[in-house]
């Protein structure tokens, strides 16, 4: 017998998706961007507002994500963003419950058919990782991933903040969108396993399957982490200092932009910096609870080898003391910080003494 909540959430689907015009899908003109953001309310009005709310489906959710992807405005965009975070919020993929109370031990629950961003896994056929970055599918795998960390750490150089437009913009909201993903994939997992012990549980986490993937180059990844952050971060705190001196430095400041572009972008540039802050101690975390199990013996050649964030972050600090100020500044996670610091002058001082 079929659930009639399927039945219900088909007919939502249907209704929903009937308002975008797919011969628009790739065009913006100014009814197809109506047409969006009719869509995006749309989809607010059955999925959040209802006394008896229903999960949105997943091309429900894939639509949204392709406004969110290639849309030109900045409404597109911010809507898309903020609805996409309020229905993970509502709607988790994967949570924390207790079995029989209270007192006895959680239960991690992993909703499969939830709405993912990305497409990750051995699973997956070649057709579908060929779609992952396509405009017509909007998923995303590791390598697409990555590219979008890439081009972020391009914009955090002062020199080509002239570049900036409304993709750089999308570009940042999109990131942290992700990494709010795979927070909420990673966190309760982690939590679990620290419970259990079961390693597999974080095994199977989207964050550790794109640092896992052979599609994309891990240490050029954490490498781009650390360079967005201290660029951003740089940026950020001198626009601040120059604000409060009341001094105007034409020299950092982007020229030939539109207001409501520069304005977005101080607000989207800390939200990347937080972002990317945290997406690195999630990272952090991940090695931390492989190097337990690994103690345990729960480790095997399928997990592969990678060297940890940590580390990395320690060299590249060694190896250019430009950026060793504004890492300090920026890292504002007091734990890690002096994880990170103590392993540093144990590496590196005690050689020079």
């Amino acid at each position: 017998m079929e659930n009639p909540s399927s039945g219900v959430r088909g007919a939502m689907e249907e209704n929903t998706l009937a308002i975008l015009d797919t011969s628009e899908a790739t065009k913006h003109t100014r009814d197809a961007d109506d047409d969006r953001i009719a869509f995006l309310e749309a989809v607010r009005a059955a999925s959040l507002l209802p006394e008896n709310k229903s999960p949105p489906t997943f091309k429900m959710c894939e639509a949204i994500f392709k406004i969110l992807r290639f849309g030109k405005s900045l409404e597109l965009i911010s809507t898309s963003y903020q609805l996409l975070n309020e229905l993970d919020r509502q709607f988790p993929r994967v949570y924390m419950m207790n079995t029989n109370g209270s007192s006895m031990p959680h239960e991690l629950v992993v909703v499969q058919e939830a709405w993912t961003p990305f497409v990750l896994g051995t699973d997956i056929s070649d057709s579908e990782r060929a779609a992952a970055n396509d405009l017509t599918s909007g998923l995303l795998d590791s390598q697409g991933f990555h590219q979008l960390l890439q081009g972020l750490a391009e914009v955090s150089d002062v020199e080509n903040f002239q570049a900036l437009d409304t993709k750089v913009l999308s570009n940042m909201l999109l990131f942290h969108y992700l990494v709010n993903a795979l927070e909420g994939d990673f966190v309760p997992r982690n939590q679990m396993y620290k419970e259990t012990m079961n390693w597999v549980l974080v095994r199977e986490s989207l964050l550790n399957m794109i640092l896992c993937s052979r599609k994309m180059n891990y240490k050029g990844l954490m490498k781009d982490c650390v360079t967005t952050l201290c660029g951003f971060g740089q940026f950020l705190a001198e626009y601040d200092n120059a604000v409060q001196s009341s001094e105007t430095s034409m020299a950092k400041q982007p020229k030939a932009i539109d207001t409501a572009l520069a304005t977005a972008f101080l607000h989207f540039g800390r939200l990347t910096c937080a972002a990317m802050l945290k997406l690195m101690v999630m990272v952090l975390e991940v090695d931390l609870s492989k190097k337990n199990a690994d103690m345990q013996g729960h480790i095997t050649r399928a997990d592969g080898v990678r060297t940890p964030l940590a580390e990395i972050i320690q060299d590249e600090l060694a190896y250019d003391k430009n950026i060793l100020a504004p890492f300090l500044q920026v890292f504002k996670d007091s734990k890690w910080k002096l994880e990170i610091i103590v392993q540093f002058f144990w590496k590196y001082m005690s050689k020079e003494v």
